[in-house]
């Protein structure tokens, strides 16, 4: 864990975000994720890094670490699929925030 935190992107000193996926987090739908990423937009966040656990899950530093604990629902996801259902959702975040009509609430 102390690793992966240690690598998390720094952006001209401004504060990383970091979100961590696990099946114990909260389940936010798409509008509440999106409502979550334009605030911290709107605060000056650096960057958002969203960490995928290992077998293990994550390391305790690493949730400790996290502004949000995250869960794409209680179903365990290869991460490869992890990595397109979240880009999926950081797309459908973007348009919710700008009013492109992808997303259909």
């Amino acid at each position: 864990a102390e690793m992966l935190l240690a690598a998390l992107p720094t952006r001209g000193g401004a504060r990383t975000v970091v979100v961590a996926l696990d099946e114990a987090g909260a389940a936010l739908s798409s509008a509440e994720l999106a409502e979550r990423l334009g605030a911290w937009r709107g605060q000056g966040a650096g960057a958002v890094a969203f960490l995928v656990g290992g077998a293990d899950g994550h390391g305790e530093a690493a949730t400790r670490r996290a502004d949000l604990v995250l869960s794409l629902g209680r179903m365990t996801w290869p991460h490869m699929l992890v990595r397109v259902l979240l880009a999926e959702q950081l797309y459908r975040a973007q348009c919710i925030l700008t009013g492109h009509p992808y997303h259909r609430p």
